[in-house]
C-alpha cells in the first residue's frame, strides 16, 4: 500500500518537473521571439542566468495559476459568461505581470499587451503538456477519481453508495437539440457521425437501436424538455405565448417563465421530475428535479451564496488552461461564421437571413463556450458516479436556425456534437460504475424561405391589415399587404353600408382600438385580443375585424387556423373557405401533409387554458419539405409540418424497446416514461414524490452547490478531455463545439425580441 502511494506521489512530482521544465522553455522561446519581453538585466546576463530566471517565472506564473486563478474566478461569478469569457485574457495576463515581478533582481519585464500573448501561450501549453503526460497513467487515474468519489460521498452523508454504486449502471442522456431523424440518418450515411454510426452499425453488431418520435404540436424545447424531465407540459401552447389572465408574455427561454412552467408541471404531476434522486441537469432549460445543476435556466434568476445556475462556469473556468482553450476556439469560431456567412451571400444562397451584428458572438457562445463548460459538467458527473445526467447540446440547433438544417455549416457541428459523445463514451470507462448513454433530440428542424421573405411582410403585418390597422409602409406596398388591406377595407366598408374612402396613406382608421398581441414560434403563430377576457370567440372576431379570418385562412402561406365558435365548437379553418369541426378533424383536409396524428395533436392543444384566441400554423410543402417561419429563421420548428416533428431517441439494446414492435412513440410526456422505465431497470433513481413534492421543490430552491467539490472533480473531467483532444479525438484551438448557455440561452425558434 505505501509503495503504491510512493510510486503515485513519485510520479506526480515527475509531472509537475515536466511541466515546469516545458514552462521554462517555452518563456525562454517567447522572450527570444518577442522584443517586448525580458528576461534579463539592461546589461546582460549569461544563459544560466537567463534559463534561471525564466524558471522562477515559470514557477511563479504555475503557482499563481493553481492559487489566485479560482479565487478570480468564483469572485467573478456572477459577472455574465459572455463578459467573463473575454476577461480571461486580461486576468491571465495579468497573473504573468505579477509572477514576473517576484523574479529577483527584477529580471523580468514585458509590456501588457505582450503579457497576455505569454500568457496565453505558456497556460496552452502547459495544459497541453500535463494532460499528454497523464494519458498514460491509468492506475493513478483511476485512483484519483476514486479519492474524488469517496470524498463527495462523505460529504453528502450518502448512505449505501459505497457498495452499491458500482454495481447499479448510471444513465447519461443527452440531449442533440433540434436534431431531426431524417439529420441524424443522413449524417450517418454521410459518415459525418462515426462515432454515432458505430452504434448502429449493422455490418458489426450494433449496440443501439434508433427509434424515431413525434413531438406535440408545439414542437420545440420549452414544450418537449418539459414533457420529458417533468412528466408534463400541458398549458404549453408554443414558445411564447400571451396570457390574458395574468397579462404576460411567456417565453421558454426566460429564467422567470421557465421557473414557472417547472412549478407547473410539478404541482400537476405531484413529482419532481426524472432527475430526483441522484441526478444531475447540465445546460437545460428545467432541473428534471436534480440535486446538482449547472447552467439550467429554470434557476438562474435565483440569488443565492452560489448561483446554482452559473457553478458549471466557475467549475470549468477555474482552471486558467481551460479559460485560455475555451477563448482562443471562441474567437476562432467568430471568424468561421464570419467567413462562411460571406461566402454564403456572395454565392447568392437563398433561402437566407442576416448573419451579422452579434450573431457571430452568440453563435461562437452556442458552439465553444457550452460545448467545453457543460461536456467538462457532463465528465464530471461521471466521474462523480452520479446516478442520472441529462444534459442539452444545442450547437446544431442554433447553426441551423441561420444556416439550414441540412447545410454544410450544421453538418459540421453535427460532426462535433458526434465526437463530444465519442468523449464522454471514453470517459465512462473511467467511471467507478457502468453507464449506459442515450442520445435523444427534442425536436428537429423544417427548411423554408421566411414568410417575411417570401410575401414580403411578418404574420404580425398581416393580422394588422385584416383589422384595418395601419402596416409599415414596406408591408402595405407588397402584394399581400395590399390584398390584406383591401380586404379588410371592403369589409369594413361592407359591415358598415358606407361609400369607399382612401386616406393619403391607403389605410382606413381601425375598426377597433383593440391591439391584437402576435407571436411566433417558428412555423407556429399566435394571434390574441388583450382586452377581450377568455377565449375569443370566432364569431366575436368577425363582428369586430370581418376580414380577418378569410385573410389568415386565404393566405397562400398559411395552412391553417384553429380558432373557437360559438356555434360549432372549436374550428380549424383552411383554404377555400373549409371549416371544420374539431370533433370531425382528421388527418386528410386542412391538415392533408401535416404528418400522423396532427390532428390529435391539435385536439390536446385546443384544450390549453391559455392557447390563443387564434393559432397558426404556416403552409407545408411535402414535396419539398418546406415551411414558412414567421421569425427570421431559415431553419425552424414550433408547429407542424416537416422534419421538426420528428426527433429520434438512440438507445443501448440492453434497455428494453421504447415502444413494442411497430408501435409509435407519440408526445414527450410518452417519452418521460419511458425515460423512467430505464431508470427504474438499472435501480436508479425515479422514485414518486407525492405529498412530499412541495417540501422537495422549496428544499431545492434553498440548496446551494459544492461549488469547491465540483470544480475539483470537473477539472479532473478537463483534463481527461484535453488529452483527449491532444489525441485527435476532440478539436482543440478553433473548434466547433456543441452547447448553449441555459444562463444566457438565446436560441430556439427564437431570439427573444425583449
Amino acid at each position: 500500500m505505501f509503495k503504491g502511494r510512493w510510486r503515485r506521489t513519485g510520479r506526480a512530482l515527475l509531472r509537475v518537473i515536466i511541466v515546469w521544465a516545458v514552462s521554462t522553455v517555452t518563456m525562454l522561446a517567447l522572450a527570444g521571439i518577442l522584443p517586448d519581453f525580458e528576461l534579463q538585466s539592461p546589461d546582460g546576463d549569461s544563459p544560466t542566468r537567463i534559463a534561471v530566471t525564466a524558471a522562477w517565472g515559470a514557477g511563479a506564473f504555475g503557482l499563481l495559476g493553481a492559487l489566485v486563478w479560482p479565487v478570480l474566478v468564483r469572485a467573478l461569478l456572477l459577472v455574465p459568461a459572455l463578459v467573463l469569457g473575454l476577461l480571461v485574457f486580461f486576468l491571465n495576463g495579468s497573473l504573468l505581470l505579477i509572477a514576473l515581478r517576484l523574479i529577483p533582481d527584477g529580471r523580468g519585464a514585458a509590456d501588457p499587451q505582450t503579457a497576455v500573448v505569454v500568457a496565453a501561450v505558456m497556460s496552452a501549453v502547459a495544459s497541453a503538456t500535463a494532460t499528454a503526460l497523464a494519458v498514460g497513467d491509468d492506475e493513478a487515474y483511476r485512483h484519483r477519481l476514486s479519492r474524488l468519489a469517496d470524498r463527495r460521498r462523505r460529504r453528502r452523508g450518502r448512505e449505501g453508495d459505497d457498495g452499491r454504486r458500482g454495481d447499479v449502471p448510471g444513465t447519461v442522456f443527452l440531449q442533440l437539440d433540434g436534431v431531426g431523424h431524417q439529420v441524424l440518418l443522413d449524417a450517418v450515411a454521410a459518415g459525418a457521425v462515426p462515432h454515432i454510426a458505430s452504434w448502429l452499425d449493422p455490418g458489426e453488431r450494433p449496440t443501439h437501436r434508433l427509434t424515431p418520435w413525434r413531438t406535440d404540436w408545439s414542437s420545440q424545447t420549452g414544450a418537449s424538455q418539459l414533457g420529458i424531465l417533468h412528466g408534463s407540459n400541458h398549458d404549453v401552447p408554443a414558445f411564447r405565448w400571451y396570457e390574458k389572465d395574468t397579462g404576460r408574455v411567456m417565453v421558454s427561454n426566460r429564467p422567470a417563465s421557465a421557473a414557472e412552467l417547472q412549478r407547473r408541471a410539478i404541482e400537476r404531476t405531484g413529482d419532481g421530475g426524472l432527475l430526483t434522486l441522484d441526478g444531475a441537469s447540465r445546460g437545460n432549460l428545467f432541473s428534471g428535479g436534480a440535486d446538482q445543476l449547472a447552467l439550467v435556466l429554470s434557476i438562474a434568476a435565483r440569488r443565492a451564496r452560489a448561483n446554482r445556475s452559473r457553478a458549471g462556469y466557475f467549475a470549468y473556468f477555474s482552471d486558467p488552461a481551460n479559460a485560455v482553450r475555451t477563448v482562443v476556439s471562441f474567437v476562432a469560431d467568430v471568424c468561421r461564421e464570419i467567413g462562411q456567412s460571406t461566402r454564403a451571400r456572395l454565392r447568392g444562397d437563398r433561402p437566407r437571413v442576416g448573419r451579422g451584428g452579434l450573431y457571430p458572438f452568440i453563435r461562437a457562445f452556442a458552439t465553444v463556450v457550452e460545448r467545453d463548460v457543460v461536456v467538462a459538467a457532463v465528465l464530471g458527473d461521471m466521474l462523480a458516479g452520479r446516478t442520472a445526467v441529462y444534459a442539452d447540446l444545442v450547437a446544431y440547433d442554433e447553426v441551423a436556425h441561420h444556416s439550414g438544417p441540412h447545410s454544410r455549416d450544421a453538418v459540421r457541428v453535427l460532426a462535433q456534437l458526434d465526437r463530444s459523445v465519442g468523449l464522454i463514451a471514453r470517459v465512462a470507462e473511467h467511471a467507478p460504475r457502468t453507464y449506459r448513454i442515450v442520445l435523444l433530440s427534442d425536436h428537429g428542424q423544417s427548411p423554408g424561405e421566411t414568410f417575411e421573405g417570401a410575401y414580403g411582410l411578418t404574420l404580425k403585418d398581416l393580422v394588422r391589415a385584416g383589422c384595418g390597422l395601419p402596416v409599415s409602409r414596406r408591408a402595405g406596398r407588397s402584394r399581400s399587404g395590399a390584398e390584406a388591406r383591401d380586404a379588410a377595407r371592403h369589409a369594413v366598408l361592407g359591415a358598415l353600408h358606407r361609400p369607399e374612402r382612401t386616406d393619403d396613406d391607403g389605410t382606413e382608421p381601425p375598426a377597433s382600438s383593440s391591439e391584437p398581441v402576435v407571436l411566433a414560434s417558428g412555423n407556429l403563430g399566435l394571434i390574441s385580443f388583450p382586452d377581450v377576457p377568455g377565449r375569443m370567440s370566432r364569431e366575436e372576431i368577425d363582428r369586430r375585424h370581418p376580414a380577418l379570418l378569410r385573410t389568415l385562412a386565404g393566405h397562400p402561406g398559411i395552412g391553417f387556423l384553429l380558432v373557437r365558435s360559438e356555434e360549432h365548437g372549436s374550428l380549424v379553418l383552411g383554404h377555400g373557405g373549409v371549416e371544420v369541426p374539431l370533433d370531425a378533424l382528421d388527418d386528410d383536409g386542412p391538415l392533408a401533409g401535416m404528418g400522423p396524428g396532427a390532428a390529435d395533436a391539435v385536439r390536446r392543444t385546443d384544450g390549453f387554458p391559455h392557447v390563443a384566441d387564434i393559432m397558426v400554423n404556416s403552409m407545408y410543402d411535402p414535396g419539398t419539405g418546406r415551411v414558412h417561419a414567421f421569425e427570421e429563421q431559415i431553419g425552424s420548428h414550433g408547429g407542424l409540418g416537416g422534419e421538426q416533428a420528428r426527433p429520434f431517441l438512440l438507445s443501448p439494446l440492453v434497455l428494453s424497446p421504447p415502444v413494442p414492435d411497430r408501435g409509435e412513440l407519440v408526445g414527450a410526456e410518452r417519452v418521460h416514461a419511458v425515460l423512467r422505465r430505464w431508470l427504474r431497470e438499472g435501480g436508479g433513481p425515479q422514485v414518486p414524490l407525492g405529498a412530499a413534492t412541495e417540501a422537495a421543490h422549496a428544499a431545492e430552491v434553498t440548496a446551494v452547490t459544492e461549488v469547491t467539490t465540483a470544480a475539483e472533480v470537473t477539472g479532473t473531467a478537463a483534463s481527461v478531455a484535453a488529452s483527449v483532444a491532444a489525441s485527435g479525438t476532440v478539436t482543440g484551438a478553433g473548434a466547433e463545439a456543441n452547447a448553449l448557455s441555459a444562463g444566457a440561452r438565446t436560441t430556439e425558434n427564437e431570439r427573444d425580441p425583449a
